[in-house]
């Protein structure tokens, strides 16, 4: 179909901004036909795939700076990618685009996704673009794991370690800064919006992917997360001094009565891993992430007890599992 708003054809778009993407693998086709193909080398791997979608006015503005859209759209898929254990190959992206969208805005947000490819070592496939009232952009990521190795979300062993990656919150607070419900001084409070903006998925996953018994991404919220993954054999016991909170966040909880720790540990969007592993596995697991600078916390531990327990009081009532339906 034709998109005819600010000059722009699907061909346009295809060529001037996402074959550039493709970086040349040959099952693309140069998106000139209208499918691909994986191909897998290495007979000691296997496929792994994850999709997920972000629609304006729920995970962005629209508004928001076009990098910022893609930076959201590949991590919440390769957070999902790496807690399988595996590394990024390849994806697909649909676009529903709205009349705002121009020139300028597919530059932006094609060379982000570009820079992310870089990084992460993957390429696109292709995808379909269509029109709609607001921009929707959903997406299917495909990845390789070791044939021999399946990381699931909910098996573990009573006393197993209780890990996560990153700090707690600080894309919530961006959130409510942006939202003007928090007012914090300049540098501070562009802090808290870069990181809701520019969240960053953890590449740990797959470099502990031997050492581990289950592994999940945060992405609805740490408390709500660890809940889908305890079976109804075990609880947890989390030790809330060791939940880790960056410097930022610490001031605002300790200047202020109306935040507290209990409104960050269903926050989401913040992007890091929750790790069950066995207790002997603690020295490789912490030398891997430190080798490789990734900020690692031990907050807990598995028990008998069904459900959620901390070490001190919190106010349960303001913990909440996050749904997107609600």
């Amino acid at each position: 179909m034709k998109l005819t708003k600010n000059n722009l054809s699907e061909k346009l778009i295809i060529n001037k901004y996402f074959k550039k993407l493709n970086f040349n693998k040959k099952g693309t086709f140069n998106f000139e036909n209208d499918g691909a193909y994986l191909e897998l080398n290495n007979i000691n791997y296997k496929l792994s795939v994850t999709t997920d979608n972000i629609s304006e006015d729920i995970d962005f503005f629209s508004n928001d700076d076009p990098k910022s859209i893609a930076q959201k759209i590949t991590t919440v898929n390769l957070s999902d990618i790496f807690a399988m254990g595996s590394s990024p190959h390849s994806y697909i992206l649909n676009l529903l685009m709205p009349n705002y969208i121009n020139e300028n805005w597919l530059s932006s947000f094609s060379n982000q996704l570009k820079k992310i490819q870089r990084k992460y070592g993957f390429y696109l496939m292709g995808g379909d673009l269509s029109k709609s009232n607001k921009l929707i952009i959903s997406s299917t990521f495909f990845g390789h794991i070791n044939k021999n190795l399946d990381i699931f979300q909910n098996k573990f062993n009573l006393n197993d370690d209780i890990w996560i990656t990153g700090n707690i919150g600080d894309s919530k607070i961006g959130l409510e800064v942006l939202k003007g419900n928090i007012l914090l001084e300049p540098q501070t409070r562009q802090y808290f919006i870069k990181k809701y903006l520019y969240p960053k998925p953890c590449k740990l996953g797959p470099l502990i992917a031997t050492h581990i018994n289950s592994m999940k991404d945060i992405s609805d919220g740490l408390i709500g997360d660890l809940y889908d993954m305890l079976s109804s054999k075990f609880g947890a016991l989390i030790n809330v001094k060791n939940i880790p909170l960056s410097v930022n966040t610490k001031k605002i909880l300790n200047t202020r009565n109306d935040f507290k720790i209990e409104d960050l540990l269903n926050a989401g969007d913040d992007y890091g891993l929750i790790i069950i592993s066995n207790q002997k596995n603690r020295k490789k697991i912490l030398s891997t992430a430190y080798k490789n600078n990734i900020k690692i916390s031990h907050i807990g531990k598995i028990i008998s007890e069904k459900g959620i327990h901390f070490d001190s009081h919190l106010d349960m009532k303001n913990i909440k599992k996050f749904d997107h339906f609600s």
